[in-house]
């Protein structure tokens, strides 16, 4: 995805959430396939309430109901969804589940979460940066933690808007190598400033925001006690670390769930500094603006 896209789908979201630009029936008559492997909250209902809103219907398809359940594979699964609906969403384990429908569907494919990214999140994240600053160009974005999926869409999103991101993860635990290399290319054209750090408490000197998400992803069930321990309590955002940005302005974000005593306090995420339920609500209005761009 292009800057230019990203800032396109960014104004689009903010007049649909203004009421400045009417979308009501734009997708009449279109429906969207969701296609889950793994259970959800945010994803789910933000885009069957998405279709909706936009006039068009959502089918939700977790795969245990369906034939791939079975043994049958992704291109037949792809090829005959295609015949039915308009556009597929998927929320897979492996990121190439994604990359095999994408292949064999004739009908334009959605990331909604893999192993590997989350690019509606991280799309609806800037968004809700933009909205609370007003700005993007600037700002300073510190993520701490796990360099999961959303570490690597936030990273390649940073890394196209021009955004100082701040990466603070124990050794082992960055983001994919190859984001990284995306995102160093990308920086020489956009101006990005990308830095990793160990110390999560230098990484989030005079940010203005202030990031986590889940040490132990679904699908890590069994690595959970190990994580535990590499990341608790260094890698937690609490007061302390909030106090350690010196920005009495600085947001706390996180994309939910969040598990509670862990990557983050209660007092954190019930603080002013924390926007994390304009991050939620926000998905809806990002998502309409990406189905109607998918259809465009």
């Amino acid at each position: 995805m292009l800057p230019e896209d990203i800032w396109r789908l960014i104004f689009l979201t903010d007049g649909i959430k203004s009421g400045r630009i009417d979308v009501s029936d734009s997708l009449r008559g279109y429906v969207l396939g969701m296609i889950f492997e793994k259970p959800s909250t945010r994803t789910r209902v933000s885009f069957e309430v998405a279709m909706y809103e936009l006039g068009g219907h959502a089918i939700y398809l977790p795969t245990q109901t369906l034939q791939m359940s079975r043994g049958e594979s992704i291109k037949d699964t792809a090829k005959v969804l295609s015949r039915y609906v308009d556009i597929l969403m998927a929320r897979v384990y492996s990121h190439s589940s994604l990359e095999e429908f994408a292949k064999y569907a004739d009908i334009p494919v959605i990331n909604g979460l893999s192993d590997l990214a989350h690019p509606v999140q991280a799309l609806s994240d800037y968004y809700t940066i933009y909205e609370h600053f007003g700005k993007l160009k600037g700002i300073k974005v510190a993520y701490v933690g796990d360099g999961n999926n959303v570490a690597n869409s936030l990273l390649m999103g940073a890394s196209k808007l021009g955004i100082e991101f701040n990466i603070a993860t124990p050794e082992g635990y960055e983001p994919s190598k190859i984001y990284l290399d995306y995102a160093k290319k990308f920086s020489l054209e956009s101006g990005a400033k990308i830095k990793l750090y160990r110390d999560p408490h230098e990484a989030v000197k005079g940010v203005d925001v202030i990031y986590t998400d889940t040490f132990v992803s679904m699908g890590q069930e069994a690595e959970a006690e190990e994580r535990r321990r590499v990341f608790l309590p260094r890698y937690q955002v609490n007061m302390k670390l909030i106090e350690s940005a010196g920005n009495e302005d600085v947001v706390f974000m996180h994309c939910l769930p969040a598990h509670r005593g862990e990557e983050v306090t209660d007092e954190v995420i019930d603080s002013k500094y924390s926007i994390v339920y304009d991050q939620a609500e926000n998905r809806l209005h990002m998502q309409k603006a990406i189905l109607l761009w998918m259809v465009d």
